[in-house]
Parts: C-alpha cells; sequence; structure tokens
C-alpha cells in the first residue's frame, strides 16, 4: 500500500497545484493532509477549496487553530489579521472544525501496526519536532498513543528517524512542506510511505520534491498586503 501525506501549504496555491500533478504520477492509494493550508500567501480560499474538492482527510495546523482565537493588539497587516481577512466565512468553519489528530491501524494475521498524523507532535500543535527530538520524549509520547509510525509536519523540515527498543522499531516522520521550505531547497516536499503486506512494520519512506513557480507565489506576496520578508523566505528556502 501506497501512502501519500503532505502538510504546510501556506496559501501556495503554485505549489499546491505542482505537488497535485506528481501525486497524479505516483497513483497513490490514500492521501492525507497534516494542517497549515493557510498563511502568509494570498491564495487562502483557492486552497482551501482545492483541499476540500478532492476530499482529502485534514487535520488541523497551528494557522488553523489561530482562527480559533481572538486578535488583540495584532498589527492590521500582520500574517493573522491578513488571513483572517482572506478567509471565507464557510472556509473558516471548515478550519475551525478539522481534528487535532487523526490514525491509521494495520493488522495481518499476528500484529497490528498504527501510525499517528499530528500537525506538531503529541504534544501540541505547536510543538517543533526536530530530528534531533530527545528520544525518551519521543518515545513517550508514542507509547502514550500506542503508535508505531509518527508524521508530523510544521517544521518546514523533512526526516526519518527510526528508534529502537526492545527489539521493536518506531518510525518519525516529518514530511516537510508543500508551500514554504526552510531546508535550503524551496521545492514542495511531501511523503510517501509504503506499507508491506507480508511485513506489516516493514516500511518504505520516499521524500518527493517538485518544481513549482517560485517566482510567481513570491511575487503574488509582494503585490499583496503581507510582508516581503515572506516572499524571500520562498525564494532562499529558510
Amino acid at each position: 500500500m501506497k501512502i501519500v501525506f503532505f502538510s504546510d501549504i501556506h496559501a501556495n496555491l503554485p505549489a499546491l497545484e505542482a505537488f497535485f500533478k506528481d501525486v497524479e504520477l505516483i497513483k497513490p492509494d490514500a492521501i492525507y493532509c497534516l494542517g497549515d493550508l493557510v498563511g502568509y500567501n494570498v491564495w487562502t480560499n483557492e486552497v482551501v477549496n482545492e483541499i476540500r474538492k478532492r476530499k482529502i482527510p485534514t487535520i488541523m495546523g497551528n494557522h488553523e487553530e489561530a482562527l480559533l482565537k481572538p486578535i488583540s493588539n495584532e498589527d492590521k497587516l500582520s500574517n493573522k489579521v491578513l488571513t483572517r481577512a482572506l478567509v471565507s466565512e464557510d472556509n473558516k468553519d471548515y478550519l475551525k472544525n478539522l481534528p487535532r489528530h487523526l490514525s491509521l491501524s494495520f493488522s495481518n494475521s499476528d500484529q497490528f501496526f498504527n501510525l499517528l498524523m499530528v500537525h506538531g507532535s503529541v504534544k501540541s500543535i505547536t510543538d517543533y519536532m526536530v530530528e534531533d527530538y530527545p528520544e525518551n520524549e519521543v518515545l513517550e509520547m508514542m507509547e502514550l498513543s500506542k503508535a508505531d509510525v509518527l508524521l508530523c509536519g510544521h517544521t518546514h523540515k523533512p526526516f526519518y528517524r527510526i528508534i529502537e527498543k526492545n527489539m521493536k522499531q518506531k518510525h518519525i516522520i516529518n514530511i516537510g512542506s508543500v508551500g514554504k521550505s526552510k531546508d535550503g531547497d524551496p521545492r514542495v516536499c511531501y511523503a510517501v510511505v509504503k506499507l508491506n503486506k507480508e511485513a506489516i512494520s516493514d516500511i518504505e519512506v520516499i521524500f518527493r520534491r517538485v518544481d513549482y513557480d517560485i517566482e510567481k507565489s513570491a511575487k503574488a506576496i509582494e503585490a499583496s498586503e503581507f510582508s516581503n520578508h515572506f516572499a524571500k523566505a520562498l525564494r532562499i528556502a529558510k
């Protein structure tokens, strides 16, 4: 079985369109989104509409969570204020009601294998699951949630980490960002996880990088009220 996981589009429609074209080539069995559809760019509703149109199971990111909170003493040109002004009421209702976690459970004749999707970490939607996150804390989170695979986003920096304990492996996959990479590579990034029916815990993780029209996205920011800093960040992937 081949499953696609993607995250952190951040209202970057050209990047999302390139992602969908690439996904068509690999023909996955399922696809999931780990949040942060909005923020930092102008195509807020267009991105949300594309996700909703395809009925892609999606969890809440911290930029969706921000819509739940009142804005107080915010600069009228801040990312939060501008994003809130752009999003339609219908899409706002959709985003505010997204689940915070999703889980998948697989089994063969003698074992279960559980995948848990979060945006930040099990602890918090805003927690940064970096590659050197303390091993004992990662294991504690995964054991409490009975997860064999933890999939997350939020940092915009992809990695695949395996932790071994008691002859078993725990898999941590940060799937990177479709629309706002921060690892020095400005291309779209997402993850493909392949499950082996004969050995269910033997997974394969592939990170796919896809070119898109970065200048179109950057210039859209520069033509808007969003900070030009966001355009520079797209170009240098920082």
